[in-house]
């Protein structure tokens, strides 16, 4: 998710201190892509998209072992890809 929201950031984000606005924008257009992509997948953590804690090495263990980097990742990335085009149209 880091990389959506830099991607909203380097778009609308402020250019100076003071700009308000641009923040409130960008603040508005993250939480739109929060929420899509809450409403799509159920959630924007890592841990819950694929059941297992890839933090540890158990859990990376497990995501191999479900090949779940192959199996789900790819549709969180896409869904991502997809907001954010939509976002910044």
């Amino acid at each position: 998710m880091t990389g959506a929201f830099m991607v909203i950031g380097l778009k609308h984000g402020k250019a100076k201190i003071e700009d308000k606005q641009a923040k409130e924008k960008t603040y508005s257009l993250v939480k739109e892509f929060v929420d899509r992509f809450r409403s799509r997948n159920g959630s924007i953590v890592c841990r819950e998209l694929l059941g297992c804690d890839i933090s540890t090495p158990e859990g990376r263990d497990l995501a191999k072992e479900k090949n779940l980097f192959a199996t789900l990742c790819p549709k969180f990335v896409q869904d991502a890809a997809e907001i954010i085009e939509q976002i910044l149209e």
